[in-house]
C-alpha cells in the first residue's frame, strides 16, 4: 500500500528537466566559465567532458539506482536495500544535513539573483559608471534588512511550490522554469555573439591553444576540469536521490543520467558563449565568481544598447537556474521528513520552511553585522558552510554511495547493474564494475584530499 501513495513524476520530460534542474545551479554558471577562462580555455573543456563521462555519469546513475530500487528517500532507501546488522543508512542522515546546509547558503545567494533583476527592471543602474556598479553589490551586501528580504523571498516561495506536491508543485513549476531558462540562455547567446568582437572570446573559449596550457601546466588543466565535472551535478548528499525514487521503470537509469548530464553541460557551455563573447567584446578579463556576475557583467550590460532589458533577462535567467536547485533540494528535505517521521506534506514543508528561514539568517548577517566571524581556515559564513559541503561532504559521500553501489558489503554491484539497466535505453556495461570499484573511488579521494589541500 505504501509504495503504491507514493507521489511520482506525471511525464518522463518532468523528470528530466527537474533533475537537470537541480544539477544546474548558479555555481555552474558562474564557475564553469571563470574556471575555463583561468585555465586555457578549449582544452580545458574537453578534459571537461571526458571526466564528466567517466566520473560525474557512474555516480549519478548509482543515485538514481539507490533512489528507483527502494522507492524511499536516502535514509530509508539504504534502510531497505542494505543488509541486515550493517550501518549505511547513517550516510543517509549525513546527506540530509548536507542538502539542509547546502541551502542555508544558497538561499541568500538566489536572493541576490532576484535583487538584481528587480533593480535592473526598476532602472537602478541606468547612467552609472563602474565604479557606482560595484557599489551597489558591496551596499547590497552591507544591508541585511535587503538581503533577509530576498532570501526569505526564495524560501517561502520555493516551500509553497512543494506545498502542492510532486506533480502539481515540483514538476510543473521546475518544468516552466526550465523550459524559460532554455531559452531565455538561447536569446542571450545570440545577443552576446552579435556584439562586436565576441569572436576574440568564442575562439578562446572553443579553439584548442597549446601555449596556454603549457603557460599553466597540463596538470593544473586536467585538476581542475576533473573538479569541474565532478561537482556540477552537486553528487554525494543525495540531493539526485530522491528523484530516483520518483521514476518509472520505463527507462533505463543509464540513459537518463547521460540526458541529465546532457541538459547541464549544454547550459555550463552556452553560459561561457555568453560570458566570453560579452568579456572579449568590452575588454574585459572573466573575473572569479560572484564579481564576475554581479560587477563585471551589469557593467558590460549598462554599456549595451537596450542594456537595462538584457540585463534583466540575464538575472531571469540566473534566478530561474538558482530556483529550480532551491525547490529540488527543498524536495529532498520534504519527502525525507514525511519518511523518516511519518508526517504529511503540508506539516513537512511548514516544520522546514520555518527551519530555513531561521538557519538561513548567518549566512545573510555574514557580509554586515557578523562580518567579523570567520570560521574554516579564515572563510566568512557563507564561504565555510560552502566548504563544508563542496569539499568536504560531495566527495566523501559519493565515495560511499560507489562502495554501496558495487562492494558485496553493501548493496552490491549485481543488483545495482539491475536497477541501472531495467528499462529501454542504454545499458550500462558489467565490466565497468572493476573501474567503479577500484579506481573511481580513488580518483574521487584524489580530489577530496587536493581540496582540503
Amino acid at each position: 500500500m505504501e509504495q503504491q501513495k507514493r507521489e511520482s513524476f506525471g511525464s518522463r520530460l518532468g523528470f528530466l528537466l527537474v533533475s537537470a534542474g537541480c544539477a544546474i545551479g548558479i555555481g555552474n554558471i558562474w564557475k564553469f566559465p571563470t574556471v575555463a577562462g583561468q585555465n586555457g580555455g578549449a582544452i580545458f573543456v574537453l578534459f571537461y567532458l571526458l571526466f564528466l563521462v567517466i566520473l560525474g555519469i557512474p555516480v549519478l546513475s548509482m543515485e538514481l539506482a539507490v533512489g528507483r530500487a527502494s522507492q524511499k528517500t536516502i535514509v530509508k532507501a539504504y534502510q531497505k536495500l542494505e543488509k541486515p546488522g550493517s550501518k549505511w543508512h547513517l550516510h543517509g542522515w549525513v546527506c540530509i544535513f548536507g542538502c539542509f546546509l547546502l541551502m542555508m547558503y544558497y538561499t541568500t545567494v538566489a536572493g541576490w539573483m532576484i535583487a538584481y533583476f528587480w533593480k535592473f527592471s526598476t532602472g537602478e543602474f541606468v547612467g552609472l559608471d563602474n565604479s557606482a556598479v560595484a557599489d551597489v553589490f558591496s551596499k547590497m551586501l552591507q544591508n541585511p534588512g535587503e538581503m533577509g528580504f530576498f532570501m526569505a523571498i526564495t524560501v517561502i516561495v520555493g516551500f509553497a511550490v512543494l506545498f502542492f506536491g510532486v506533480q502539481k508543485g515540483l514538476e510543473r513549476v521546475t518544468s516552466l522554469m526550465m523550459i524559460g531558462l532554455l531559452t531565455l540562455i538561447l536569446v542571450l547567446v545570440v545577443r552576446s555573439l552579435l556584439l562586436p568582437g565576441a569572436g576574440k572570446g568564442v575562439a578562446f573559449y572553443l579553439l584548442p591553444n597549446i601555449d596556454n596550457v603549457k603557460q599553466i601546466g597540463l596538470g593544473k588543466v586536467i585538476t581542475a576540469a576533473m573538479n569541474q565535472a565532478f561537482f556540477t551535478l552537486s553528487l554525494g548528499i543525495a540531493s539526485m536521490e530522491v528523484f530516483g525514487s520518483y521514476m518509472t521503470k520505463e527507462n533505463s537509469i543509464t540513459g537518463e543520467a547521460i540526458r541529465i548530464s546532457i541538459l547541464d553541460t549544454f547550459v555550463a557551455l552556452m553560459s561561457g558563449l555568453i560570458i566570453f563573447s560579452a568579456c572579449f567584446s568590452f575588454g574585459i578579463e572573466p573575473d572569479a565568481g560572484p564579481s564576475l556576475i554581479f560587477i563585471t557583467l551589469p557593467g558590460i550590460f549598462i554599456n549595451m544598447p537596450g542594456g537595462m532589458l538584457w540585463g534583466s533577462l540575464f538575472f531571469v535567467f540566473m534566478t530561474f537556474a538558482s530556483f529550480s536547485t532551491v525547490t529540488a533540494v527543498f524536495e529532498n528535505l520534504v519527502s525525507s521528513m514525511m519518511d523518516n517521521f511519518n508526517m504529511s506534506r503540508k506539516k513537512s514543508v511548514f516544520i522546514n520552511c520555518i527551519l530555513m528561514l531561521i538557519c538561513s539568517v548567518p549566512c545573510v548577517l555574514g557580509y554586515n553585522i557578523l562580518s567579523g566571524l570567520h570560521l574554516i581556515g579564515g572563510r566568512d559564513i557563507l564561504d565555510s558552510e560552502d566548504f563544508i559541503v563542496s569539499n568536504i561532504l560531495l566527495p566523501l559521500g559519493s565515495i560511499i554511495f560507489v562502495l554501496f553501489c558495487t562492494t558485496k558489503f553493501g548493496w552490491g554491484a549485481e543488483k545495482y547493474l539491475a536497477e541501472v539497466n531495467t528499462g529501454n535505453g542504454v545499458k550500462m556495461n558489467s565490466k565497468l564494475i572493476i573501474y567503479f570499484r577500484f579506481i573511481l573511488p580513488v580518483l574521487i579521494l584524489i580530489l577530496f584530499i587536493s581540496g582540503l589541500i
